[in-house]
């Protein structure tokens, strides 16, 4: 039953991204910005947005945005996916962030700065994205968010008290450190390799990591 879900999203995912493709005029320069949940990813993207004028996408926000919007053909089985801690397929992710980068690049052709936050979160994705974007993005470099996990719980939860998501407590929590780490970590180190990662001490204050982040900017971005 699953094999035949995911068959499914995978032939109506990849259909919807052929046809928007031809939209994709300009490439888009790609930032992927990595780190633990609760490193600061959508903070310190908020501030080079504001300071740089790149778009910022977050996955996890626009699959949270897709499984809320009525009708959604993908929202329960994405619900079930961020609830179990789950990376969800990547046909679903790749359809939503073409589709937000179309929207962006159509609306005003000299946005073409994407900071992609969240993505990609294991090989799956990273294979997903070198098979429909080869060629027709750019991707600058990884800009990870270095945090040791207790901190990174810590902030989650807090954030917990006001921000209304279902994946912000503690169990959904450690499912989801455990499966950055097993998953998210490689794709990392594998980009390292390649001399496209530039690590932050994300441990640091929120001032404080910005400082460091407009120097990797000021010079490369």
């Amino acid at each position: 039953m699953l094999y035949r879900l995911l068959s499914c999203v995978t032939r109506k995912a990849t259909a919807s991204a052929f046809y928007r493709l031809p939209v994709l005029i300009m490439k888009p320069q790609v930032y992927f910005v990595l780190g633990g949940p609760g490193a600061g990813k959508g903070t310190q993207c908020a501030m080079i947005v504001e300071k740089y004028g790149y778009t910022h996408l977050s996955a996890g926000d626009l699959l949270r945005a897709e499984r809320g919007r009525p009708g959604s053909e993908f929202g329960e089985l994405i619900e079930n996916y961020i609830r179990d801690g789950k990376i969800v397929p990547v046909e679903i992710t790749i359809s939503l962030l073409q589709r937000a980068m179309e929207e962006t690049m159509k609306s005003n052709k000299e946005n073409k700065k994407f900071l992609i936050d969240g993505f990609p979160r294991n090989e799956d994705n990273l294979q997903g994205w070198n098979r429909t974007m080869d060629g027709k993005a750019d991707v600058k470099f990884v800009l990870f968010f270095d945090c040791c996990n207790e901190v990174c719980i810590d902030r989650c939860l807090e954030r917990g008290k006001s921000s209304g998501r279902s994946d912000d407590n503690r169990e959904s929590l450690l499912k989801r450190i455990q499966t950055y780490v097993q998953s998210t970590k490689p794709i990392i180190e594998l980009y390292e390799k390649q001399g496209k990662v530039h690590t932050i001490d994300a441990s640091k204050t929120v001032e404080k990591v910005f400082v460091d982040v407009q120097k990797i900017f000021d010079k490369e971005g």
